[in-house]
């Protein structure tokens, strides 16, 4: 692993994305034994409005909390996608839902379109769950750059998540790490 991985979670106020960033800091920290910290954004609006959680991880100190250039950015809509896509780190991963980004303007990082909310909807049956579906699709991308076990994810959500809700956010994590399984 580089010194410093930061990860952007970017979308509309209760898609979940502060969640999303708080489980992969908390299975960094927790079952991996890095370094992490979380930050977040969101407008007044609050559901509905923009919303950005950052995430940094390391095996080192951390000398500073936001993500200046994220390695992984996982976007779930239109309004995110134009702000923050050109950000993204040399080499880096941008993951749109193509549900709600229909243009990706142009970046050098490695841009992959799936249907995170769509794949909500239809295999779990509710939207609710969309971030859980971009945790699975980050643990594939994390698992793969050696970054963190799929596991160690999965663990954190099952640890975040309301009692009597493991199962249905258990499967569409498992769904969204199948998705990008498959694109790859």
């Amino acid at each position: 692993m580089k010194d410093r991985y930061e990860i952007r979670f970017a979308g509309s106020g209760g898609q979940g994305v502060i969640l999303a960033a708080v489980v992969v800091g908390e299975a960094a920290a927790i079952y991996e034994g890095l370094n992490s910290v979380q930050t977040q954004s969101y407008g007044p609006e609050a559901r509905g409005g923009k919303s950005k959680s950052e995430v940094v991880i390391s095996r080192s100190d951390i000398d500073y909390p936001k993500a200046t250039t994220p390695d992984l950015q996982i976007i779930l809509n239109q309004a995110s996608c134009d702000e923050f896509i050109g950000q993204t780190g040399k080499d880096g991963i941008v993951i749109v839902d193509d549900t709600y980004v229909s243009s990706v303007p142009e970046t050098d990082a490695q841009v992959f379109s799936l249907p995170i909310v769509k794949t909500a909807r239809e295999k779990i049956g509710r939207e609710l769950v969309t971030n859980m579906v971009a945790l699975g699709v980050t643990a594939w991308v994390l698992e793969k750059k050696g970054l963190m076990k799929t596991e160690s994810l999965k663990q954190a959500v099952l640890a975040r998540v309301p009692k009597g809700t493991e199962e249905m956010n258990e499967k569409a994590f498992i769904e969204g790490y199948n998705l990008m399984k498959d694109t790859l």
